[in-house]
């Protein structure tokens, strides 16, 4: 599976930006996904999930509020609508999917991951 990640940037603190995650050639509606992200030196940390029918969701603490996971009408394509951005939330972001029967939000329990795309929040 050959995941896509786009609509990263650089934005000031408090504004937004919509990542959007997709897969050509390859439908998601069968299968739990999330984002993770990683900032320089330090460990890729879970942000957001989202069910494979998009009927639950979950988010880390620092980001509830804030930031929305959800699924497209598009079937192969989800997003995370990030809002009132912090210098913190500044990483590389990287839509993940789970295929398989694991449970959980660490990353051990997801099983492939695109390349991830770069959000830059300047205070």
């Amino acid at each position: 599976v050959h995941l896509v990640e786009s609509g990263g940037g650089s934005v000031q603190a408090g504004g937004s930006l919509r990542l959007s995650c997709s897969a050509p050639g390859y439908t998601f509606n069968d299968y739990a996904m999330a984002w993770f992200r990683q900032a320089p030196g330090k460990d890729r940390e879970f942000v957001a999930a989202i069910s494979f029918d998009g009927s639950s969701t979950f988010y880390v603490d620092s980001v509830k509020g804030r930031f929305t996971i959800s699924r497209g009408n598009i079937k192969n394509t989800i997003y995370l609508q990030m809002n009132s951005l912090k210098s913190e939330d500044t990483a590389v972001y990287l839509c993940t999917i789970r295929t398989g029967a694991k449970t959980g939000y660490d990353v051990a329990s997801y099983d492939y991951w695109g390349q991830g795309t770069q959000v830059t929040v300047s205070s």
